[in-house]
């Protein structure tokens, strides 16, 4: 009696063991983030006007990528003089990638052909190690610094923009939309229109309200926040931005950027909203669904600063 009790004993636990042993040999090993690089090339990819490229940053000694749309005619002889806009994209995640946001470049295309904007030039920049941060500690992570004084400079030089403030754009989502605040705030004089979207503006909250720290492994200078510097620039809002604050309602960043709305109600901030209904935490469904009102709001913002003229779109 007693030996046919051990072996159900055996006969149950056998499985108990072997199913107990099972799910570590059968987990998915973690999936392991891509080392950094400021050089990314495209991959094979038929994207209209899509090009990669890059540039040798004066301030790190090496190359650095960005990717880059020139819109149909472009390279025609009868628009050799001709200058265009530019809208710069800050791609969203961590570390960053000039080819993060290029999906984007078709919903773009598309209405461009279709006259519904007016040619312009698109920018997708290299945010960095830190995504759009200043991390002056580590070495080669300069992503504000070198997407503004020296990325900008040689698009100027080696495109036919309007290089100044009222032929200049900038806009990101997620990282990007947190980067296009800071920025926007931090250099209002580069910028005559500015997008942010799906920012994490509880993350800079934290950075804020802990002496610049994110968390225990990542921390910022003092004051390099989308708080504090929105807190800045309405100390002294000149010259006055256009901003276009946007997110999807089923996104994860939802309510704290409507609580930042608030925020830049209470310190008298204008800007326009664009809350897109149905929508997760994405830039790409955010383009294909209200995509246009985003583009025009650039375009309205160039008109207006006088480097495009109103009118119809060639």
């Amino acid at each position: 009696m007693k030996y046919l009790l051990l072996l159900a004993l055996t006969v149950c636990l056998l499985p108990c063991n072997a199913l107990a042993a099972q799910p570590a040999a059968a987990q998915k090993p973690a999936r392991k983030q891509a080392p950094f690089r400021w050089v990314n090339p495209l991959k094979a990819t038929n994207q209209p006007g899509l090009s990669h490229s890059t540039f040798h940053s004066p301030s790190m000694k090496i190359d650095v990528g960005y990717c880059i749309y020139r819109p149909p005619g472009y390279n025609d002889r009868k628009n050799s003089r001709r200058q265009y806009p530019v809208v710069y994209y800050l791609h969203g995640g961590r570390p960053g990638s000039e080819t993060k946001s290029v999906r984007l470049v078709p919903v773009i295309h598309q209405q461009i052909v279709a006259g519904t904007i007016p040619p312009m030039i698109y920018v997708f920049v290299n945010g960095g190690p830190v995504s759009h941060y200043n991390m002056p500690d580590r070495t080669n992570a300069m992503g504000e610094d070198v997407f503004i004084k020296e990325l900008i400079p040689h698009v100027d030089r080696t495109e036919r923009t309007i290089a100044d403030r009222t032929g200049r754009a900038l806009e990101g989502f997620s990282q990007g939309g947190r980067g296009t605040t800071r920025i926007m705030f931090r250099h209002p004089g580069l910028f005559c229109s500015a997008a942010p979207g799906g920012a994490g503006h509880a993350t800079e909250k934290i950075i804020s309200e802990n002496d610049g720290r994110e968390n225990e492994n990542l921390k910022f200078s003092a004051g390099y926040n989308t708080w504090d510097l929105a807190r800045a620039y309405a100390a002294d809002p000149q010259p006055p931005l256009k901003i276009l604050v946007h997110v999807g309602t089923e996104g994860f960043n939802y309510q704290n950027n409507l609580e930042y709305m608030k925020f830049l109600d209470s310190l008298k901030i204008p800007y326009q909203r664009l809350v897109v209904e149905g929508v997760p935490h994405s830039a790409m469904q955010i383009y294909q669904k209200r995509g246009l009102e985003i583009m025009q709001f650039h375009v309205k913002n160039f008109q207006a600063a006088g480097s495009i003229s109103t009118g119809k779109h060639k």
